[in-house]
């Protein structure tokens, strides 16, 4: 039987460190902290070393080692998951590998409208590098100023876009990977097709780094918007949205980029916390959908659609009001409504969060039902769902009851997430859309899928890296 990994040897610590240098492996614990600690602070492990290798040569020379020793590696992209995927156990036996310094952008590609990096690239960076030759690399994230390429493959995150692009799955065509014993898979293919056998680029992206570390990537590129428009709508009615969504996507096909809604409850955190925000209509309403369209090709006649498309709308009683904005900046105010709304509920004390996704027709049904649910399990709780309409990706927020104590209220996380997650499950929904599955819903993942995938699963998982090296302990028990 193979011995779990445990504890590095001073020997093992050492020859690590002769891989990257002195200068690029960190031992001291306050110089480690950083890499440590979750942004939420809900997870905070130990370590016994933190490396940034330098090459792909020295990530293979790294996992080699590793593999040898019996070595538990964490790698580790900008630090900006959400469910505890990058952050090493309490043990402190973890060794936590950074790609901070694999930050190259190695090819730019016109004719295949592609894109080579490394991992450690960030992904505003990569969205600069697209636009410098007039194109558009689409991945769009909150953290997109420090996530990572590599981080972004790993979790295959999904952002304001995928209704027209899709998520990161759909935005890679070859990969690098340094497999768990130090071998390399090089495949930076620029191709839209290869049926030659199983796509294994496909069985890296989303695996959280259990089954190897991603080093470069060949991404899409499209071309560059040079018209766009963004409006919002205010609804009363939650169940008018799916109507909505198909309106406009029936009319402006794949010209609707982005369709986002909102609660009132969020939007007003949003006026409440942020200097200079402002709500769009003159008086409220329950719920908020901004949505914009854009197109390569100038003459469009963009405005004038969104004005058909919802001037339908008002005709039957779909919407209550719109705006449109007049220009870049106004455009620019009614994003800041949702791309602030994960940040401002810090300042409304404890909130328990969920990624979930259903079928867009029931986005309705399943925030009507978990907002029951939360009134029955801690009546006074707050909920703030939001998210990608387009795509049924739904953030379902849940901030503290005014009064209630922080420590109180999340003492609930776990039973809450349960009742919301059997609700997500009965509308044939998925419990993590884009987040990954990490250590926060690692125990949850065999109740939301079939045995046989759970089964299969592992077997993945013992065949790529039999002696679980790398990432144990999550994704997958």
């Amino acid at each position: 039987m193979t011995r779990a990994p445990g504890k590095p040897s001073p020997e093992t610590i050492a020859a690590l460190v002769r891989i990257v240098g002195e200068d690029y492996a960190i031992r001291d614990e306050e110089a480690m902290a950083p890499y440590l600690t979750e942004w939420r602070d809900r997870y905070r492990g130990k370590a016994a070393l933190v490396l940034k290798p330098g090459s792909t040569e020295e990530v293979a020379a790294i996992l080699k080692c590793a593999n040898e020793t019996l070595t538990a590696i964490v790698p580790q992209g900008g630090n900006t998951g959400l469910v505890g995927g990058q952050i090493p156990f309490e043990t402190g036996h973890e060794v936590v590998v950074l790609l901070e310094r694999l930050d190259q952008v190695l090819d730019l590609d016109l004719a295949s409208n592609t894109m080579t990096v490394e991992a450690g690239l960030v992904l505003a960076q990569a969205q600069e590098a697209a636009a410098s030759v007039g194109r558009l690399f689409p991945l769009s994230l909150a953290s997109e100023g420090c996530c990572q390429i590599g981080g972004v493959l790993a979790t295959n995150a999904g952002g304001m876009a995928v209704l027209a692009y899709g998520s990161a799955r759909d935005l890679t065509l070859g990969l690098e990977v340094v497999l768990p014993d130090g071998r390399v898979w090089s495949a930076l293919k620029s191709l839209r097709k290869d049926n030659s056998g199983y796509d294994l680029k496909d069985l890296f992206i989303g695996s959280e780094g259990t089954l190897g570390i991603i080093t470069a990537a060949v991404l899409r590129l499209y071309p560059k918007p040079v018209e766009s428009v963004t409006g919002i709508v205010g609804l009363s009615k939650l169940e008018d949205t799916p109507a909505l969504f198909a309106r406009l996507y029936e009319g402006a096909g794949p010209m609707l980029t982005t369709i986002e809604i909102m609660s009132r409850a969020g939007v007003e955190f949003v006026l409440k916390h942020v200097s200079g925000a402002r709500d769009p209509f003159a008086s409220p309403h329950p719920w908020y959908v901004l949505f914009e369209f854009s197109s390569p090709r100038e003459g469009e006649g963009l405005s004038a659609l969104a004005e058909t498309l919802l001037q339908a709308c008002l005709q039957a009683g779909e919407i209550d009001d719109v705006v449109i904005a007049s220009s870049l900046t106004q455009a620019q105010e009614l994003w800041r409504l949702r791309e602030l709304m994960s940040e401002v509920q810090r300042h409304e004390g404890g909130s328990i969060k969920h990624d979930i996704s259903v079928p867009v027709a029931r986005v309705p049904e399943f925030i009507a039902r978990a907002n029951q649910l939360v009134e029955l399990m801690i009546p006074g709780a707050r909920p703030v769902p939001f998210g990608h309409l387009g795509d049924g990706n739904i953030h379902y927020n849940v901030s503290q009851p005014v009064s209630m104590d922080r420590t109180v209220f999340l003492a609930n996380w776990e039973a809450l997430n349960a009742a919301v997650h059997e609700i997500v499950l009965d509308l044939d929904g998925s419990i993590s859309a884009e987040h990954g599955i990490g250590r926060l819903k690692r125990d949850l993942l065999p109740h939301a899928k079939q045995e046989v995938e759970i089964e299969l699963m592992r077997k993945i998982k013992q065949a790529f890296d039999p002696n679980n090296i790398l990432n144990p302990g999550k994704l997958i028990a």
